[in-house]
């Protein structure tokens, strides 16, 4: 429970996009004028993804001055692709047909988790000393 109070209280602002992304990926997706554009909700889960990680990396630098390369590793890589990989499972299994679980939508996710490394190390080489 401490780890969970630390990861509030240091990443706000990430812990609310993981919350916000849980909802969005468990309501039931109404019809949109994209609905018919081919890979618009891939682009969407590369979106949100590439936004939730780039602040995980944001909030990281924030508080710390030098990389612990497997905290980075863990916190701003492997545990978003873990989590989609989670959320694609409870939609396939868990939903009643409401959600289709995608490996399609899994690897947008890692791309959109990956994309976001480039801007963490960016973020680290140009961030006030």
């Amino acid at each position: 429970m401490d780890y969970v109070t630390h990861l509030l209280n240091c990443y706000p602002v990430s812990m609310l996009l993981t919350a916000v992304i849980w909802v969005l990926c468990l309501m039931p997706m109404p019809d949109t004028p994209l609905s018919d554009v081919s890979f618009a909700d891939k682009w969407m889960h590369v979106a949100m993804y590439l936004g939730l990680c780039s602040v995980v990396w944001l909030e990281y630098w924030l508080r710390h001055q030098r990389a612990d390369k497997l905290k980075l590793f863990l916190l701003a890589w492997l545990a978003p692709v873990l989590m989609s990989g989670l959320i694609e499972l409870v939609q396939a299994y868990c939903t009643d047909g409401m959600r289709s679980g995608e490996w399609l939508d899994f690897v947008a996710n890692a791309t959109g988790v990956t994309l976001a490394v480039p801007i963490g190390i960016l973020l680290a080489a140009f961030r006030p000393r």
